[in-house]
């Protein structure tokens, strides 16, 4: 599939063939080790030490879907990164958060984004939201040799279904299993504990305001029982990452719109520090 550099600049054939509107599947035909899931490791013994993401969570509301991310990459006991990003647009109205081996999880969200953008560019309009949920499910099932030597990818993938008119949530195991969650979710090691926040907070009304406030709140609850998970670090000015996705299109909170729920939360906190209190009836 290489130019020819003697030649007069024309593309190689490979790209002037009519073929798949999946770019995985051109990659898969012309160049199959470039795809992540391709390569080999050498042998290795015992779990492969690399950085990892952990908490992601989201939350749906009328008129659309907040995901959220935390900012700590962890190696073993060792915090490997303090401002990772882990959640990316995926398109216009999609967004993927990353949990798992880090390195792999922005190669696998770049290879997405770009599987996207083939399809529409070649049939002319966009994937419907299942259809991009299903795309995930396939690249995530095409790095299970990798997961198996320790080096899973498990995202979290939320988006503006347009022809339903609502927030959408998809969850994946590492065998590329997927499921579609209701209303709230959260993958990573401090998922657990994320889930009780937002499960005792959701409510069927909530404004996007009270909706970024909560996936936040959410995430102060993973970081204080989960090691792996890093809360708002005021003073380095780290923040959660906090998107929407709206019929308006996909929209990433400013640093000052995430500081300033970050900072009410914890000015809240020094009087509960356990958080919000969920009615008992």
């Amino acid at each position: 599939m290489e130019a020819n550099t003697r030649s007069t600049g024309r593309l190689p054939a490979a790209f002037l063939t009519p073929g798949s509107s999946s770019f995985m599947d051109f990659l898969s035909e012309h160049q199959p080790e470039m795809l992540p899931g391709n390569r080999q490791l050498p042998p290795t013994q015992g779990v492969i030490e690399a950085p990892h993401g952990t908490t992601i969570v989201a939350v749906t509301f009328p008129g659309g879907v907040v995901l959220a991310g935390d900012r700590r990459a962890t190696m073993g006991n060792v915090i490997a990164q303090r401002d990772i990003e882990k959640v990316f647009p995926a398109d216009e109205y999609s967004a993927v958060g990353i949990a798992g081996a880090a390195g792999l999880a922005v190669e696998m969200v770049k290879l997405f984004q770009l599987e996207l953008e083939h399809f529409e560019k070649v049939e002319g309009a966009q994937l419907s939201l299942e259809g991009k949920a299903n795309r995930l499910s396939t690249m995530i099932r095409s790095n299970l040799g990798m997961a198996m030597q320790g080096l899973a990818v498990v995202p979290l993938f939320a988006g503006y279904d347009v022809d339903r008119e609502r927030g959408r949530i998809f969850s994946y195991d590492v065998t590329g299993g997927r499921s579609e969650e209701h209303n709230f979710a959260g993958t990573g090691s401090g998922s657990i504990f994320a889930r009780g926040a937002m499960k005792k907070l959701f409510r069927d009304d909530l404004s996007e305001a009270e909706a970024t406030t909560l996936v936040v709140q959410a995430l102060y609850d993973a970081a204080d029982d989960d090691s792996a998970t890093g809360g708002p670090d005021v003073a380095r000015r780290i923040y959660p990452i906090v998107t929407v996705i709206t019929e308006d299109g996909f929209r990433r909170l400013t640093d000052d719109e995430s500081s300033e729920i970050a900072r009410s939360i914890l000015e809240r906190r020094l009087e509960q520090p356990d958080g919000p209190r969920a009615a008992l009836l």
